[in-house]
């Protein structure tokens, strides 16, 4: 008898851990996009987050932000059904210099604190050297 109470026990706290509700996850590592070391000239800076609701209702994605100007984030506009696939459009100004930005995704999912999720970019944005044909080479071998 004892063994079918603690069985029964058991089974409720399952269920009333189980999460009902939309839940996003994110198909990056860590969240986080890395743009690597990239040309200034030759990259628009736009890169696209995608992620998979794995709950039960329908994910609504209240709000997007960026921790600064420099990108700009876009949001479904649309309810992304269970099972189904999202995305989030980020787009970098691509400034000279290193990349680190977080953006703040906001929506209806359980298994996030209060809903928020964190998103990552990384990288470098270089410049192309310039090269000038008419210079004269220094370390030519003939030189030497």
């Amino acid at each position: 008898m004892k063994k079918y109470i603690l069985i029964a026990l058991v089974l409720m706290n399952a269920v009333a851990f189980a999460q009902k509700g939309a839940k996003i996850e994110f198909k990056d590592k860590d969240n986080t996009i890395d743009y690597g070391t990239v040309n200034k000239e030759d990259d628009n800076g736009v890169r696209i987050f995608e992620f998979t609701n794995t709950g039960d209702e329908p994910l609504i994605i209240t709000n997007v932000q960026s921790s600064c100007g420099c990108t700009v984030p876009s949001k479904p506009t649309e309810p992304i059904a269970p099972g189904k696939t999202g995305k989030i459009e980020v787009k970098y100004n691509m400034h000279t210099g290193p990349i680190r930005k977080t953006i703040t995704v906001e929506s209806n999912a359980v298994n996030v604190e209060e809903g928020r999720v964190a998103i990552k970019i990384k990288g470098e944005v270089i410049e192309k050297p310039i090269v000038n044909l008419l210079e004269k080479k220094t370390n030519s071998p003939m030189m030497q």
